[in-house]
């Protein structure tokens, strides 16, 4: 497993257990090696300093026996010497114990020489106390002091001698351990400072180890967090390591991958919003345009709506008027076979009649001709206005069948007035036949009031009809007007979110998502082509019986300005 797999708070924990567990180590080494060094000078120490003690003990002894032995070579008195005779043998004994007790604890060679050389003194004292009885028997005056002064003294001396070179021995070798001591507590400390020192610099090289591990991929981050702070999305972060940082680093070079395609699809988004915003404002002037022509269409059809009203109400009128002449002339008729002396009067009336009533035929005439082109204007507007004009439409061609119907009555009774006309031309020539003709006047009158009854409905219900009709033009004005308005709102809501979107593509060109997006990002949306609004078709012109009827106030120079705006009016020939 490589360093850079295992988690960061197990690499810190294992660092500083593992330096704690070595310096514990080191610790107790050295410890125990300074104990031990310690231990074995102190026991040698202590050990030297017991030899001191009892080689002390032993000159001790050994200085009073001689000086027993002396006072006793010196007295001559039995009980003296008795008293100093059992006080030399106990104090032998000692003696004897105390060299075993030393003899015992010398374990080196020194010491064993030492004490070699003390054993060699006391057997020569030992031999030279074995003449002091002799010495004493003897009579000579000065064989006791003799003896004392030439082979007691010495030997006595001799071995004190040996015994305080023992000691010396002793004190040399017990300074000889206080210094080993010393030097194994210096050993000590230099090991313990060395292993410190040792564990020190492995705990620089793992503590250098571990920041490494940490601080590289902390900086990379950085470093990526900056970047990203700063816009750019263009950074690639690669992490082999399995440990938090790695995760880090691959969660950040997720986020990366994330917000650069983030960012690039909202950069798309924008240019599409920006050219969409473009289009439905560039889309929404042209309706606007086109909605406001309409408006104005629509007010001139209704100019025209009103004026169509005021003919029908004026062919209603003359229907109705025609209608009581035509009774009138029923009646005149009827009355016509009664006074025959009349004929040439009443014929001439009817004469008369006739031409007034072709007269009225022919206002009749004009006004189903201009009941037609008036119907037909009604057609085209309601053909410009579309799916909200094709009822329109249907009342505008029921209008203009109606029309057309007045028209055919028109000419089937101006063709009978005529007929009338020349009957009464010739009556003074036919007054033979004068019962006859009446009789025939009296049907065509006849038909000429039913004729006139039918001009008169079809009036009536031509001024129902384009009352509707101009009713339903009304309408078609107000919702056309409020469609303008909808379109100038929907404009301004399309100018707006076209600021939010140049606003939106500010924001997100702080970041830097590469060449490829940024190309991309930065190439402008294509300008939607401006449609120019659609033209107004050329209305109708209008006839000379229109141009005599009431207009509204205005209508006439729009038609003007759209009929110069007008590119083709063929389209309309079907009509």
């Amino acid at each position: 497993m490589k360093l850079n797999d295992i988690r960061v708070a197990t690499k810190m924990w294992g660092t500083i257990l593992g330096l704690l567990v070595l310096m514990l180590g080191v610790f107790v080494f050295t410890q125990y090696r300074s104990s031990l060094a310690m231990e074995a000078a102190l026991a040698d120490v202590q050990r030297y300093e017991s030899n001191i003690t009892a080689a002390v003990r032993w000159q001790g002894l050994t200085e009073t026996n001689t000086e027993r032995s002396l006072a006793s070579m010196a007295s001559s008195d039995e009980v003296i010497e008795k008293f100093f005779a059992s006080r030399q043998d106990a104090g032998s004994a000692l003696i004897s114990e105390v060299q075993t007790g030393v003899r015992a604890t010398a374990v080196s060679e020194s010491d064993k020489a030492a004490l070699a050389k003390v054993g060699e003194a006391r057997g020569t004292l030992l031999d030279t106390l074995k003449k002091l009885p002799a010495v004493k028997a003897s009579a000579e005056p000065g064989a006791r002091k003799e003896f004392a002064l030439k082979e007691f003294l010495p030997t006595s001396v001799a071995y004190v001698d040996a015994l305080k070179g023992f000691v010396k021995v002793q004190e040399a070798q017990r300074d000889a351990a206080k210094i080993e001591a010393r030097h194994a507590q210096r050993n000590a400390t230099l090991l313990g400072l060395s292993s410190a020192a040792v564990v020190f610099v492995i705990g620089i090289v793992l503590a250098s180890l571990l920041v490494r591990s940490i601080t590289r991929p902390l900086d990379r981050a950085v470093t990526v967090a900056g970047a990203i702070a700063g816009g750019d999305l263009t950074q690639q972060v690669h992490s082999t390591r399995k440990d938090e940082f790695g995760q880090l680093l691959q969660a950040l070079s997720l986020m990366v991958g994330k917000l650069h395609g983030v960012v690039t699809e909202v950069r798309r988004g924008v240019d599409s919003v920006s050219t969409a915003s473009s289009e439905i404002a560039n889309g929404n002037h042209d309706l606007s345009s086109r909605t406001e022509q309409t408006a104005s269409n629509l007010e001139e059809t209704a100019a025209s709506m009103e004026e169509l009203t005021a003919t029908v109400s004026q062919s209603s009128e003359t229907a109705q008027q025609a209608n009581q002449l035509a009774v009138g002339a029923a009646q005149a008729a009827t009355h016509g076979g009664e006074v025959v002396a009349q004929v040439v009067v009443s014929m001439q009336q009817i004469s008369d009649s006739s031409r007034r009533i072709a007269d009225i035929i022919g206002v009749i005439d004009g006004i189903a001709f201009q009941t037609n082109i008036l119907a037909l204007n009604a057609a085209v507007e309601a053909a410009r206005a579309g799916e909200q004009g094709r009822g329109f439409a249907v009342v505008a061609g029921e209008v203009r069948n109606l029309a057309q119907r007045s028209a055919q009555a028109a000419k089937e009774i101006k063709t009978l007035i005529g007929a009338s006309v020349e009957t009464v031309e010739k009556g003074s020539a036919q007054v033979s036949q004068a019962g006859q003709a009446m009789g025939e006047i009296v049907g065509g009158v006849r038909r000429m009031t039913d004729l006139i009854a039918e001009i008169a409905a079809s009036a009536s219900e031509q001024r129902d009809g384009i009352g509707q009709v101009n009713q339903a033009v009304t309408n078609l004005d107000q919702m056309t007007q409020q469609n303008a308005a909808l379109v100038e709102e929907s404009a301004a809501a399309a100018a707006a979110l076209r600021d939010q979107a140049q606003h939106l593509a500010e924001v997100v060109s702080v970041f830097n998502v590469g060449a490829a997006a940024v190309g991309y990002a930065s190439t402008p949306a294509a300008a939607p082509v401006r449609k120019s609004p659609a033209t107004a078709l050329q209305p109708p012109k209008a006839s000379p019986a229109k141009a005599a009827l009431p207009t509204r106030k205005g209508v006439a120079p729009r038609l003007a300005e759209k009929a110069a705006s007008t590119q083709d009016d063929d389209q309309w020939a079907s009509f």
